[in-house]
């Protein structure tokens, strides 16, 4: 899970990084959870103009199996900015030959150069998303 000011922009972020879609709202469903007093409105919002939980949103991978747990990965709404570094980043890889235009492009959406990397013949790219977490790219 991924703390995020806005979930549901970082969540469309991240799938179009990784190439993953963001999961689809059930707005049938929230409505029934408010109607039976699971919850209230001011737990929903409007995004793209569909009824979603305003407390979280996920992206699945591609190839995740229709049955069973899917993989993915969910965004949550945190009050607090974050302010510190992250002792978790995910590394995405996206083949020598590709870091310098990922790069450029990733800068263009709303990411941050970092820094750069190096480990004997390794070398990567390190970023921080729209809202400061860091990443690499190799």
């Amino acid at each position: 899970m991924v703390d995020s000011a806005d979930p549901h922009v970082l969540a469309e972020w991240w799938a179009e990084t990784l190439g993953w879609s963001v999961e689809p709202t059930d707005e049938d469903f929230i409505r029934e959870m408010i109607a039976k007093k699971y919850a209230n409105e001011e737990d929903t919002r409007t995004y793209r103009g569909s009824l979603v939980w305003r407390s979280g949103a996920g992206i699945r991978h591609p190839d995740s199996p229709p049955e069973g747990p899917p993989r993915r990965i969910l965004f949550q709404e945190a009050p607090e900015a974050k302010t510190v570094k992250n002792r978790v980043h995910m590394d995405v890889w996206v083949g020598a030959e590709n870091v310098e235009a990922t790069l450029e492009k990733l800068k263009s959406r709303g990411a941050e150069y970092l820094w750069r990397g190096r480990q004997g013949p390794h070398s990567w790219v390190t970023m921080a998303d729209p809202e400061g977490n860091e990443f690499c790219i190799s």
